[in-house]
């Protein structure tokens, strides 16, 4: 079992930058698969970013891809997702998701054991 629990989330104008953090605990953090995910409202929630253990291949959904950028600090157990060039449409609440189940790909939502409870990220025109 991993806890997860994101923060940085907040409103931010187009165009601007936002570091998004997840905390996990409760297992070899360098070892497992993390990723991000988005949910906006209305829709239906959908994989942002993500890689299997740390130094492996980093997945990234083709709407963030050369704006986002996920990383790992092994030491402190963070995961981050550093968001530049925002718009509007990423505005969404924004989940942390870790430890996959064996053969499940990276970028699959149901693939994930553990989840946080998301943090709001609100985009300005």
């Amino acid at each position: 079992q991993v806890q997860l629990v994101e923060s940085g989330g907040g409103l931010v104008q187009a165009g601007g930058s936002l570091r998004l953090s997840c905390a996990a605990s409760g297992r070899t953090f360098s070892t497992i698969a993390m990723a991000w995910f988005r949910q906006a409202p209305g829709k239906e929630r959908e994989f942002v970013a993500g890689n299997r253990w740390s130094g492996g291949t980093t997945y990234y959904a083709d709407s963030v891809k050369g704006r986002f950028t996920i990383s790992r600090d092994n030491a402190k157990n963070l995961v981050y997702l550093q968001m530049n060039s925002v718009k509007p449409e990423d505005t969404a609440v924004y989940y942390c998701a870790a430890d996959l189940y064996s053969g499940i790909g990276v970028t699959q939502i149901g693939g994930y054991r553990n989840w946080g409870q998301g943090t709001q990220v609100t985009v300005s025109s």
